[in-house]
């Protein structure tokens, strides 16, 4: 019989299930994700580190793990909450069971949980900090929680960021990893356009996914530690820069804000996510927390410029404050949710971000274009 495990959220609830994966315990800000697919995807995504992961579909692991899906080197999660816990994946590409994976990365699970009714909870309350564990009583796991760091005084991109620069090699095949998207005819003379154009990624806890589509696109990619001066990224002479996502509250990140304000007006920058709240903070904006955080892979979001709506992938818990716009930024896309920026654009320099994940892994890839719109901007079309 598999070994009973409770998840402790702050406020004392308890949720009993079956311990699986790494015999430990975790805690962390626990959080739910809409997605009926791609936790491979959520696991390895680094803007999850210091969370507790609930995915609210039903049936979890059921095509296993393989070798294509990864979102960086490793898990990023601290732990790993599931309603069902598939344990014979089905799948030509499975090679371990995502038992097996959570086991081998050191990460607890717990299944048979009532996955819905945690996500209920989390959006009338709040999130909250948790803890899952197999050892210790649900009254001595909220008395350790409350002696735990909070997720809110953590600086998490430091951690997840690479530790020294790197040039991504990807596969040549422009389709490779673009499952069920139409190429336009042109796509091969455009590839060939940007074969020459440079972009350096800071990483803040960047999606590989990121690094394949630029490089798809013909780019020559280059990874650069959070940590690079202002100076030495610009002593690289790119032709643009993309400020990549990332975990954690951007107002714990001032040394950073500081880096990004320099390269303002200097190269064409892209931000995503955490890049672009970085983006808006060092022009003056502010950001705040989200009641309980967008994350999944059917959230509306309409393009001011054209009036055109798109069904995004999301992955954050913080927004920037519309009311506090300056330095010539503007609202570009809105979410048709609950109204909160998702994109910023300036008036005067080339400088465009967006809160969503164009690059998907898991959900929709309908905002590809966004890299596009990058590039053009990069050429100075």
């Amino acid at each position: 019989m598999a070994k009973k495990a409770i998840l402790v959220l702050e406020d004392g609830s308890v949720y009993e299930g079956d311990a699986f994966g790494a015999e430990d315990n975790a805690y962390g800000e626990v959080v739910f994700n809409t997605s009926m697919t791609g936790y491979q995807e959520m696991l390895t995504d680094p803007s999850y580190d210091g969370q507790i992961l609930v995915p609210t579909y039903p049936m979890i692991g059921n095509y296993g793990i393989n070798e294509s899906d990864f979102e960086s080197k490793q898990i990023q999660v601290r732990g790993f909450a599931v309603r069902e816990y598939c344990s014979r994946p089905s799948h030509w590409q499975s090679t371990i069971t995502l038992h097996k994976f959570l086991q081998d990365n050191g990460i607890p699970g717990i299944s048979g949980i009532d996955t819905r009714a945690l996500t209920r909870h989390i959006r009338s309350l709040g999130t909250m900090m948790g803890i899952i564990t197999s050892e210790m009583t649900a009254e001595e796991a909220l008395k350790e929680l409350k002696n735990l760091p909070r997720y809110d005084s953590t600086d998490f991109v430091h951690q997840v960021s690479t530790e020294k620069p790197y040039e991504w090699q990807s596969d040549t095949s422009v389709t490779a990893n673009l499952p069920f998207l139409s190429l336009p005819a042109s796509f091969l003379s455009l590839r060939a356009e940007r074969s020459n154009l440079r972009i350096v990624v800071i990483d803040y806890g960047l999606k590989y996914n990121i690094l394949r589509i630029l490089s798809q696109f013909g780019c020559q990619v280059t990874a650069i530690p959070c940590t690079t001066s202002a100076e030495d990224v610009l002593e690289m002479n790119p032709d643009g820069i993309l400020l990549s996502p990332g975990p954690g509250d951007p107002a714990l990140l001032d040394d950073i804000t500081e880096t990004v304000k320099k390269l303002i007006g200097k190269k064409p920058i892209m931000g995503i996510c955490l890049g672009h709240q970085l983006i808006g903070r060092a022009l003056g904006a502010k950001t705040f927390k989200l009641k309980f955080g967008h994350r999944g892979g059917n959230h509306p979001v309409r393009d001011l410029a054209t009036g055109r709506v798109y069904i995004t992938a999301q992955n954050h818990g913080y927004a920037i404050d519309a009311d506090t716009l300056k330095g010539g930024l503007e609202v570009s896309h809105i979410n048709l949710n609950d109204g909160t920026v998702e994109g910023l654009r300036h008036r005067d320099l080339p400088i465009l971000s967006i809160q969503y994940h164009s690059e998907a892994s898991p959900g929709p890839l309908d905002n590809r274009y966004l890299f596009e719109r990058f590039l053009e901007m990069v050429k100075g079309k």
